[in-house]
């Protein structure tokens, strides 16, 4: 059973849907209860990071709004007053069990400077050694806006936090109880599946879009995030966060929630590789051939220009790219050793044929294995 796992660590996610009632408004009954939850799971022998949502919710219910506002000054501000309130909430309900917390506000910024990335961690670690919970949200009242400029939701923040942290599972509570065959609300004859070992395409269509007004996020997100803790060999399970007891029941009795992402042979990859790949910011991407796809994933070889088929945005040698296959399914991302225009040059020929005409970039392949991360 997972409570064997003394003092391993545990990164848990809620959801904004999971947050509010009914109405829209933050429900401290429901994070009373979390609260008192995560205190037995740490009594239990875990160490646990918090990541929430909620920020833009609480602050439209603070601010008086009726719906969700579309422009970002607004949001913004919205967020602001919410993180003030949700830090509250919390902060009162854990301290009903002797338990202080401490806030983590993060950028995408902070997290794709590396220096920035190792620091958040070591607050982190500092603040369970103190005896503290961190709780972590993305700083909306700065990076709401350009995709490349945030994590987009806290799924994916939240499995940045688990690669960063160690984490031995991570654990998204959701307003479903997992992933389904069929959309639930839609169809009688949708059936929950249990176990994911691999996120192929067919996995990821099953997947539904973006969430309801309060959120951001959807299923799609929390699948993008299980393929990272896969990679990361992280196991991570989405359920439904209002069932009773649904976290004590999970990590410290053992019990199968939802969904889980896990497979027999997780092995983590190096931190820094985890690092390029899910909390670098990706300048560009590249679209591979069928064979360099295939090499990267099951050879683990370096990707070389004579695979690239096209080359998309603009980047500078040694920023972060992205490599997609043909179909445009994500294969991996690293650093490429080659500006843009020196890689449309380039794509397609043999590294003997480039050194001619690029003498600087003779016998380089475009990443490194080393430095990049397959997903």
């Amino acid at each position: 059973m997972m409570s064997d796992a003394t003092n391993q660590l545990v990164v848990v996610k809620i959801g904004s849907n999971v947050l509010v009632d009914d109405a829209g408004v933050l429900d401290k009954d429901f994070i009373a209860d979390i609260s008192a939850q995560l205190c037995r799971v740490i009594d239990a022998g875990w160490r646990v990071v918090l990541v929430t949502s909620g920020a833009v919710a609480a602050g439209m219910s603070r601010l008086g709004l009726s719906s969700r506002p579309s422009d970002l000054p607004s949001l913004q501000a919205a967020a602001s007053a919410g993180q003030a309130a949700v830090i509250e909430t919390y902060a009162e309900a854990l301290l009903a069990h002797g338990r202080p917390c401490g806030q983590i506000l993060l950028t995408r910024g902070d997290t794709a400077d590396r220096s920035s990335y190792l620091n958040a961690r070591n607050t982190m670690e500092r603040l369970i050694e103190m005896g503290a919970i961190p709780i972590v949200n993305e700083n909306d009242t700065v990076t709401i806006g350009g995709v490349a400029e945030t994590f987009g939701d806290n799924d994916m923040l939240g499995a940045v936090i688990a690669a960063l942290m160690g984490a031995n599972l991570y654990v998204i509570l959701s307003d479903v109880e997992g992933l389904y065959t069929k959309d639930p609300s839609k169809d009688a004859d949708a059936r929950l599946i249990p176990e994911v070992h691999e996120v192929t395409d067919d996995i990821l269509s099953l997947a539904g879009g973006a969430g309801s007004e309060v959120g951001t996020g959807g299923m799609a997100t929390k699948v993008r995030a299980g393929r990272a803790m896969l990679t990361a060999g992280i196991p991570m399970v989405v359920c439904k966060g209002r069932c009773p007891s649904v976290l004590v029941d999970l990590i410290v009795e053992g019990h199968h929630h939802g969904t889980r992402f896990t497979s027999d042979s997780m092995n983590s990859e190096s931190a820094r590789k985890l690092w390029i790949g899910l909390a670098g910011i990706s300048k560009g991407r590249l679209v591979v051939d069928d064979g360099a796809a295939s090499a990267l994933r099951k050879g683990g070889g370096s990707l070389l220009p004579v695979g690239v088929v096209s080359v998309q945005g603009a980047f500078e040698a040694g920023d972060i790219v992205s490599v997609v296959d043909s179909s445009g399914s994500l294969v991996g991302r690293g650093f490429c050793r080659y500006d843009c225009e020196e890689l449309e040059k380039a794509r397609g020929l043999r590294l003997e044929v480039i050194g001619r005409f690029l003498p600087e970039r003779a016998g380089q392949p475009c990443i490194h294995r080393d430095e990049m991360l397959v997903f």
